[in-house]
């Protein structure tokens, strides 16, 4: 009878013990509306505007963060996206948290938005970047990804966090700098 007893319990407790978390539905809805707002290049859109929603953003993620509601991988790579746009170092150190606990939480393509918050926030306090996922231009200058320590990280390392090699990321700035001229 225990057996019997113990086989039932098991059977009815395992579809309960299954049940992998689900993404939070409030965190997809943000990070959607974060990237829609990028898919423009920012072309036409009303900058002030655009910097007052990521701050809503920052915040409304901020809150599930605090209360616990952000569980799954899928939860943190979300949210580390919404802590890269940013506008201060410590949004950007939090990205780079938030993204290597997605990488936890079996993400592995957090590798790369790891690999971006980490140069972000580098960049943020003055120091080089190590991946080289940071391009810029000013004025009219030239597209640059200084300052840029390329010793630091072998591109064999860039590989294993979905960063391009060297020699792709200088072709990728040309064409930049290329788009940019026209």
């Amino acid at each position: 009878m225990r057996l019997i007893l113990t086989i039932l319990l098991f059977a009815i407790a395992q579809p309960v013990c299954a049940q992998a978390l689900a993404d939070n539905p409030d965190m997809t809805r943000i990070f959607t509306d974060d990237q829609k707002v990028r898919e423009s290049n920012f072309k036409g859109l009303d900058i002030a505007a655009v910097l007052k929603a990521d701050a809503e953003r920052r915040e409304a993620t901020r809150a599930l963060l605090d209360s616990g509601k952000l569980t799954t991988g899928t939860d943190f790579w979300e949210a580390a996206f919404i802590f890269q746009h940013g506008d201060k170092p410590a949004d950007y150190l939090l990205a780079h948290s938030l993204a290597i606990a997605a990488t936890a939480k079996g993400r592995a393509d957090a590798a790369w938005i790891s690999a971006a918050t980490l140069d972000r926030y580098l960049d943020a306090i003055k120091q080089p970047q190590v991946y080289g996922t940071q391009f810029r231009w000013k004025d009219g200058g030239p597209v640059t990804q200084e300052p840029y320590d390329r010793t630091v990280v072998s591109d064999r390392l860039r590989a294993i966090m979905g960063v391009p090699p060297l020699a792709e990321q200088e072709k990728r700035r040309q064409a930049l700098e290329k788009e940019r001229g026209k």
